[in-house]
């Protein structure tokens, strides 16, 4: 049974955004798109193309998307950070990050907001650390021993942002950082911007694999870099 996320007052969902970096996600974009606007159908919702090579583009149009497509592929960060920026321009007081692959499902975006809303943070993570393999669980503990972060999923990127913490984000300051999350965290904090999280439900992705963790290169490239953002902290 599916569940119906609880009904915004049109004025919020006017300030609402809600942000999907994809890249080559033609086989399940469409209905991922679909979902999170018969969920929220006046949010600004925005896909920030990165370079895709089917037609990951075109069927997010037409199911209902302002497409943002890359003149360069930047990552999954930078194509985050850019549809920040857009969103900014248009107005929106708030925006919630989520996958394009089903990862992250749109009945769940109510849950981060409802958060945002009760304990008056800047941003809430969407938690979910059961889905963290054995190794992934022993950085998630390295990086919150190192940093001082009392929050269960490090690494989520399905999250919600209120302004301050997005023009932040979307400042020059940010766009050296290649992933959104421990980096990320630790600018927010720095800023002293308050850090939730609420409990959600996630599933796998429902096709293909992970642009950021597609090998065991890429997997070290990404330790390597969030250790030293975690050294340089505890350092300060």
């Amino acid at each position: 049974m599916n569940t119906v996320a609880p009904r915004l007052m049109p004025a919020q969902l006017l300030r609402l955004a809600i942000l999907m970096p994809a890249k080559n996600e033609a086989a399940v974009i469409g209905e991922v798109v679909a979902e999170v606007r018969g969920q929220f159908p006046g949010a600004c919702l925005i896909v920030i193309d990165d370079g895709s090579q089917d037609a990951t583009a075109e069927i997010a149009a037409k199911a209902g998307a302002k497409v943002l497509r890359l003149a360069a592929p930047l990552g999954a960060w930078g194509a985050t950070q850019t549809g920040m920026r857009y969103a900014l321009k248009q107005g929106c007081t708030i925006c919630v990050t989520m996958d394009a692959d089903g990862q992250h499902l749109a009945c769940e975006i109510s849950k981060l907001l409802k958060t945002m809303e009760q304990v008056q943070a800047g941003v809430v993570i969407g938690a979910c650390p059961q889905r963290g393999s054995p190794a992934r669980q022993l950085a998630w503990w390295g990086f919150r021993a190192l940093t001082g972060f009392a929050l269960e999923d490090l690494t989520s990127g399905f999250r919600a942002y209120g302004r301050r913490a997005m023009e932040l984000l979307a400042s020059p300051r940010a766009t050296l950082l290649e992933y959104q999350d421990v980096g990320v965290l630790l600018l927010l904090r720095a800023k002293g911007i308050k850090i939730a999280e609420t409990s959600v439900v996630m599933h796998e992705r429902r096709h293909g694999k992970s642009r950021v963790f597609a090998s065991w290169w890429q997997v070290a490239i990404y330790l390597f870099q969030t250790l030293l953002l975690c050294l340089a902290s505890s350092r300060r």
